[in-house]
């Protein structure tokens, strides 16, 4: 019953045989294999278009070094308040620019609200020396609530920042999770509807320590692979990034695993949604559920050995003294008895 974090979960096991297969190798260091390569096409071909594409270790990683390649002097970037990049990631945005500044956005189930979006831009048009200049806007999908931005929501804050001349960046760390309950292409959730910028996540979803950062205009990617080597980020043996991507790409296993994780959510939704003194604490998409039991519970489940986290209470949400939030996660690797396993529990 392990629904803490699909960072918990281990890894596909195709993803360990591409592993295995390339470990018995040799190859070019630094990024210049010819599996590296394959990989960097195989990217610009999900895509539908010529991508720029660094590997790095992690989604933080990911997230710095795409705002450090758009930074400006004084530079503001835009995310949703509840964002990992503010509430996650221990200054590491800031400290890969050289000091940006991160303004929090509001808007429910953690997704931009773009009149608010508009708003916040407002006084800094013009820009200020005393306020600094906006440099960047970033949404998360699947986001920390769970929620998933449709295309259209995605066109709409799109559209305020190129009004602006801002570049749009996507925060992808569960980007398959909400690319198969939208049931889109890679394409149309990013540059077709308008983002720049992708961190492209894949740990989550079966691999180790493999993520990505995708540029939809290489010419913009100009400094990142030095911003990559600076940081820390060029792995001499970058080849085992690739071969992780390179069993997650094959045969669609990164859709099917995606697919995987959260029909187990749909499962535990649905379970829940029929047990008393449990309720959804907002409407959730993907792989990530949120719900408010008693505390009573929720320890004797921690006692029967299920796992989950404890989840900050939002301003708007009721919660009774005796009551607790948690967040609930499945993962590739999620098995049906599992999630049954949590309702017989639950219900004693």
């Amino acid at each position: 019953m392990q629904f803490f974090s699909d960072n918990w979960a281990g890894a596909a096991p195709e993803v360990m045989a591409s592993l295995a297969a390339e470990a018995r190798r040799y190859g070019t260091a630094y990024g210049d294999s010819a599996l590296d390569r394959e990989i960097e096409q195989r990217f610009s071909k999900i895509f539908e278009r010529e991508v720029a594409v660094f590997f790095v270790g992690t989604g933080s990683a990911a997230n710095g070094l795409a705002m450090a390649a758009v930074n400006r002097p004084g530079g503001v970037i835009f995310c949703h308040r509840d964002s990992h990049m503010i509430e996650g990631e221990c200054g590491g945005v800031e400290f890969l620019t050289g000091g940006a500044r991160l303004l929090g956005i509001a808007g429910a189930h953690a997704k931009i609200d773009s009149a608010l979006l508009e708003a916040a831009l407002a006084p800094f048009d013009p820009p200020s020396v005393h306020g600094g200049q906006p440099m960047a806007i970033s949404i998360t999908q699947q986001n920390e609530a769970g929620g998933i931005y449709g295309i259209a929501e995605i066109t709409k804050i799109a559209a305020v920042a190129k009004r602006r001349g801002l570049p749009l960046h996507m925060d992808g760390a569960r980007f398959a999770n909400a690319l198969v309950r939208l049931e889109v292409t890679p394409a149309e959730m990013t540059w077709k509807a308008g983002v720049d910028i992708l961190s492209f996540g894949a740990t989550k979803n079966g691999c180790i320590a493999a993520e990505a950062l995708v540029f939809f205009d290489p010419p913009k990617a100009a400094d990142a692979a030095f911003l990559r080597k600076r940081a820390g980020h060029l792995f001499s043996k970058s080849r085992f990034v690739a071969a992780q991507f390179k069993a997650y790409f094959e045969d669609d296993l990164w859709l099917r695993l995606a697919r995987d994780a959260n029909a187990m959510a749909d499962r535990l939704r649905s379970g829940l949604s029929k047990v008393g003194n449990v309720r959804e604490a907002w409407p959730t998409q993907g792989n990530e559920i949120f719900v408010v039991l008693r505390r009573a519970d929720a320890d004797r489940l921690r006692k029967a050995g299920a796992t989950f986290d404890d989840w900050a209470r939002p301003a708007d949400l009721a919660v009774a003294p005796d009551e607790t939030l948690i967040r609930l996660v499945a993962a590739f690797s999620t098995r049906p008895e599992d999630v049954d396993a949590f309702f017989v529990e639950l219900k004693r």
